[in-house]
């Protein structure tokens, strides 16, 4: 590669030919397909119900909004979270508060914040688990249990990945939302997946994905329904088949692409050991092994040069990164050191051993370039 890119989703002829059937077909809008993905994650999760939706934004909206929550609530968030979790608050009425993260070697939500956030308004707590990595969500479920709130998942970015306790992220909370995002771990150009065990959530996130309609396009078809009511101010959160088709099709290979992953963080992690304290990498390395490992993310020990070495990779070392897509408020230190450290590394199958080689000198080239200037 002349360019290093920082992602790069890759298909298989698998997921070419899956796409192809369902635009062939000649049902392009929910039907088959759809229950069949949603079927597939659900049985991954071990969960007993799956929402397939058009984002992951709306996932977590559904799961809000299907919890009852409204204008004058407040759901407790990371203050590293995506910016869509504060956004699906915001669509759901309610107000995002944000909790700090636990700081020095994981950037997931701190349980101890998440328990001074928690107020009188709060009625949900949403724990995100950054670029793949599990954070302290069963801590979390407890205290949500103790103080009678609802718990949501965003696991959008860790498909597979294990809690501490052993549970899949996105089996803990009462709902989770996948995502299906460009550059996420399951790329399907853009969809959303609301997961739970709660089947009264779980049909009503179906009602109102769908402008509050009682029946779809498929089951009238198909002769299931003869008719529809609206019976609800629902949304536009409706999937399509091919989206449906690509997400199966990948959903089958995940397991190996998750270890794929793994094992090129690995070969970061053995590759930057010489480049410390300059850079260290943001998480355990006892948390790889049940991460989905989403993103390769380091932190620089000067914060300053963060920008710097950002330039000096692309325009020296033809190597692109990111940061984090955060704004955390005021309260919460930790998260804004990180935000300020962070650098996301190239993190894609393809990129090999040879890859991490390129990446790690073009890292430790720029360093010292960042320093002189």
């Amino acid at each position: 590669m002349d360019e290093i890119p920082l992602w790069q989703d890759r298909l298989q002829r698998e997921d070419l030919d899956a796409v192809a059937a369902a635009l062939r077909s000649g049902w392009l809008t929910m039907g088959p397909r759809v229950a069949d993905c949603e079927a597939a994650v659900a049985e991954g999760l071990g969960r007993s119900h799956a929402v397939l939706v058009s984002s992951p934004t709306a996932a977590l909206h559904l799961a809000l909004a299907g919890m009852g929550l409204g204008p004058g609530d407040e759901v407790v968030v990371s203050a590293l979270a995506p910016p869509a979790v504060a956004a699906a608050a915001r669509d759901a009425g309610a107000r995002a508060v944000v909790a700090d993260i636990r700081g020095e070697g994981d950037l997931g939500i701190d349980p101890d914040a998440v328990a001074a956030a928690i107020g009188r308004r709060t009625r949900a707590v949403i724990v995100s688990h950054p670029a793949g990595y599990p954070a302290e969500v069963e801590a979390v479920a407890a205290l949500c249990a103790e103080r009678g709130l609802p718990l949501v998942e965003d696991a959008c970015e860790a498909p597979l990945a294990t809690t501490a306790g052993g549970r899949r992220c996105g089996a803990v909370g009462a709902a989770a939302a996948l995502g299906f995002a460009p550059g996420s771990v399951l790329a399907a150009g853009r969809a959303g997946l609301l997961a739970t065990d709660d089947a009264a959530l779980a049909d009503r996130a179906r009602l109102l994905r769908s402008h509050g309609m009682t029946s779809g396009s498929w089951s009238r078809h198909t002769g299931q329904t003869a008719g529809y009511d609206v019976v609800a101010l629902g949304f536009n959160h409706r999937p399509d088949e091919p989206r449906a088709a690509l997400v199966t099709s990948r959903w089958r290979r995940l397991e190996a692409e998750v270890g794929e992953r793994r094992e090129l963080t690995w070969a970061y992690r053995a590759a930057l050991e010489p480049l410390a304290p300059a850079l260290r990498p943001a998480f355990a390395e006892a948390a790889v092994g049940r991460s989905s490992c989403a993103a390769m993310v380091v932190l620089l020990g000067d914060a300053r040069r963060r920008d710097e070495v950002r330039r000096s990779l692309l325009a020296v070392g033809r190597v692109r990164t990111g940061t984090l897509p955060a704004a955390p408020a005021d309260g919460a230190p930790r998260a804004r050191q990180a935000l300020r450290a962070a650098l996301a590394l190239p993190l894609l199958p393809a990129l090999g051993a040879a890859g991490v080689e390129r990446v790690v000198g073009a890292l430790a080239a720029a360093l010292p370039a960042a320093r002189a200037r």
